[in-house]
């Protein structure tokens, strides 16, 4: 059973047809990555499904309830968080505290995140921090982090609401290859533990191949190939507008 439906999504802007008629589901406990060459349409098909864009025509369904019309935070309470390709955390304050203002903000005390947070449900930030192995840096401000742990921090935030589904975009943008690889099993892990359901673009052909449970491929806007990976792999059209024709997916490509 899906626990997203995207149903004849459609999106222009002036007389460019940006995304135009996309179709798609994701189940809880799955990985569906969402690629395509540049100017695809994957950008425009996240926002609308985040809220941050309003569609021109379609549906997007989360658990049978409707999400277009809602704002990203009428979308965030329904249990839809989302990562993005460059991580947004606060520098100035701890691991632990840039957690506790995510678990601030889930409780609706927005009016809390003018104070420090060091106090507030620390022991449920710190039960979020061990999910992503950071637990030992609970102290630590952000600022020192490695990049790898910055993007781990950014996905105990994203989880401070118990979401259902998760975008997350671009999760290994700026990773050496060991690092993509340990955060997308972390993410694959995850999943399994909480029944979510991930919804994810991404250019490392590698991580795409070996993490996603199927794949979904735009190009110029339309839905032109689904399937799992070695279907998408052989798919000469997905080969047609990568690479041309006669080239077909390298591990460790990027695209």
């Amino acid at each position: 059973m899906s626990l997203l439906r995207v149903q004849g999504l459609g999106k222009s802007f002036g007389g460019n047809r940006a995304v135009d008629d996309v179709s798609f589901s994701v189940a809880p406990g799955e990985l569906l990555a969402l690629i395509g060459p540049n100017g695809a349409g994957k950008s425009t098909t996240f926002n609308m499904v985040n809220g941050q864009l309003h569609p021109d025509s379609g549906s997007i369904q989360l658990d049978g309830q409707e999400l277009i019309g809602r704002r990203p935070r009428e979308v965030w309470q329904m249990g839809v968080s989302r990562t993005f390709q460059i991580a947004e955390t606060f520098s100035s304050l701890t691991v632990a505290e840039n957690v506790q203002m995510a678990l601030l903000s889930d409780d609706n005390r927005l009016f809390s995140l003018w104070r420090r947070a060091t106090h507030y449900r620390k022991n449920d930030a710190l039960a979020l921090l061990a999910q992503v192995g950071l637990q030992a840096q609970a102290d630590r401000p952000c600022s020192e982090l490695a990049y790898g742990d910055v993007k781990r921090l950014e996905l105990a935030i994203a989880l401070a609401n118990k979401p259902r589904l998760l975008l997350m975009d671009e999760p290994t943008a700026g990773m050496a290859p060991a690092e993509r690889n340990k955060l997308m099993a972390l993410t694959r892990d995850l999943v399994s533990q909480h029944g979510l359901a991930v919804l994810f673009t991404e250019h490392s052909m590698d991580v795409v191949f070996g993490f996603a449970d199927r794949i979904i491929v735009l190009a110029r806007g339309r839905l032109i190939a689904e399937g799992q990976a070695q279907d998408i792999r052989q798919n000469p059209k997905v080969q047609e507008v990568y690479f041309g024709s006669g080239k077909t997916f390298e591990r460790g490509a990027h695209a």
